[in-house]
This record gives structure tokens, sequence and C-alpha cells, in this order.
């Protein structure tokens, strides 16, 4: 499945060990979601996870979440993202109260400022 830019979705995250490399990263907190960033000083795809904490409600709230976080990278910011980053998305309820274009918008400037300044805001 390819993104409205016609680019593939960045390559998962799926491991443990994975997500807790990316904590040791930069990290920029907001309203929405955390991103941790880690440069892992190679040149194969970036990688994007995603999680959400059991804080944030149950089961469904975590899901649509996270869900709205993977379209938001898919469709506007996966061409943001740096070759050899893994870059995990910490999702919060106001995620799912802010227009999806708000979201998608803040995404790739923080994606965009982290990679670019090697420090997130």
């Amino acid at each position: 499945m390819s993104g409205r830019n016609g680019q593939n979705p960045p390559e998962t995250m799926k491991r443990r060990r994975e997500f807790l490399a990316a904590r040791r990263g930069v990290k920029g907190r907001g309203p929405y979601f955390l991103l941790e960033m880690l440069d892992r000083k190679d040149d194969l795809p970036p990688r994007a996870g995603f999680t959400v904490t059991r804080r944030s409600g149950n089961a469904v709230i975590r899901n649509r979440i996270r869900r709205r976080l993977k379209e938001a990278l898919r469709i506007h910011a996966a061409d943001a993202m740096a070759p050899g980053h893994d870059y995990v998305f910490v999702g919060r309820p106001d995620s799912l109260a802010v227009d999806f274009e708000t979201l998608a918008r803040e995404m790739k400037r923080r994606i965009s400022r982290t990679g670019r300044h090697g420090t997130a805001t």
C-alpha cells in the first residue's frame, strides 16, 4: 500500500529491543504524541514504531489512536523520514480529538525538525 505521494509506508518496528533502543535517542513531546528518534548510523530505510500506553484508555481507544497515527504517517509524513533512523510514536488521547490534517501537519513538522537539528521541539 503506498501513500498519497506514491511512496511505500516505512518499515515497521516490531521487537521490544528496537523500541527500547529508540528511547536512547532524541525525544520530542507534544500534545498529540511523543516522538523518540534514534539515528542507527546506517543507510537502511527508516523504520516506524507505534505504541499507546494503557493510561490512554481501553483497547478500542488505544487501537484508534495507533491507527490514526499510522495513517497520518503513511499519507503525509513518511517522505520526511530520514534513512537510517528509527521513529517511535507514543500516542496520546488528544490525537483523537484533533482534526486529521492538524495531526498530520504536526507529525511532519516534528519529524523534519528532529531529523534536521538532532533535537526535537
